[in-house]
């Protein structure tokens, strides 16, 4: 199986120590999302762990425990983005932190297994297309040749983010928007190695050489080990998405990123209790197991 840790939520940035005493005691426990009381048993040992894909803002806690996933084949798909604290609040500095880590995690475990997301892309009179464009290229040139794949994205109005973003009086993204912004970036991608692709968008840019992503994919696997898979797509994601089938072991409202944009987090005073509630030292990212909790060993 292939382990997703985690579109829910950014444990390499908040829930690295959990996450490696779990690789020591082989297993974690995950609540059904739409089912709180049905809990799955996932085994995340070498022999049952095909690959994992690790997706972060700022996994700087991983750094110095990288060895320690010796017997995996994994990457990561690591969102960096220019925004500032008024959308992604937690979100450590940019140039002095956030950049940084990229470089080192691309050093330590090599450009082809460290993916940069700059998504989502959202307009209003701060955050313009002159912006992203300017920004973009400032980030593209320092991550010359620490990464070679780069992922883009526009913002969906999911209605859980409605009441967040209410204040950042946001601009309708046009197609024609879409399309500045898809060349813009092309060219910028082309001078620095770089090959952009979207994810889970409609829209065809394959004009600008921009493909649709599988930000799951075994076909990295596949350059990391040479392994045979054969995994179908992934059912429970939207039709636009590439990514293969995986089991993500993450929970929502639990991410400390603050990002007004996400959709993982319903309801800040939620997160806030979840993270106190969390152990390192127990099998499930956030809370422990009821009386009533039926247990299943996923398969």
């Amino acid at each position: 199986m292939i382990i997703s840790v985690s579109r829910r939520t950014d444990i390499p940035s908040y829930y690295s120590d959990w996450f490696f005493n779990r690789i020591k005691e082989g297993f974690v426990q995950t609540r059904n999302p739409m089912n709180f009381h049905q809990v799955s048993k996932i085994s995340i040992s070498p022999d049952s762990v095909d690959g994992i894909v690790f997706w972060s803002k700022n996994p700087k806690p991983m750094l110095n425990r990288l060895e320690e996933l010796n017997d995996y084949v994994y990457y990561f798909q690591f969102t960096l983005n220019s925004y500032g604290e008024d959308i992604e609040k937690n979100v450590p500095s940019k140039s002095k932190e956030v950049i940084r880590t990229f470089r080192n995690l691309s050093e330590k475990i090599g450009a082809n297994r460290v993916v940069w997301r700059y998504d989502p892309i959202l307009l209003n009179k701060k955050y313009t297309i002159d912006y992203h464009t300017e920004n973009f290229e400032k980030l593209a040139r320092l991550l010359k040749g620490y990464t070679k794949k780069c992922t883009i994205s526009f913002i969906d109005y999911y209605r859980n983010i409605m009441k967040n973003i209410k204040d950042l009086n946001l601009k309708d993204i046009t197609e024609e928007d879409i399309h500045i912004i898809a060349r813009n970036f092309y060219i910028i991608a082309k001078e620095n190695g770089l090959k952009l692709d979207t994810c889970a968008e409609k829209f065809d840019l394959s004009k600008y050489n921009i493909g649709h992503a599988r930000c799951i994919d075994e076909n990295i696997f596949k350059k990391i080990k040479s392994f045979k898979y054969n995994i179908e797509k992934d059912k429970n994601q939207r039709l636009e998405c590439g990514c293969v089938s995986s089991i993500d072991i993450g929970m929502y409202n639990t991410c400390m990123n603050g990002c007004k944009y996400c959709y993982a987090n319903h309801s800040l005073k939620t997160v806030e209790k979840n993270f106190l509630m969390h152990n390192e030292n127990l099998p499930m990212l956030c809370g422990k197991l009821n009386d009533d909790d039926i247990i299943r060993d996923r398969k």
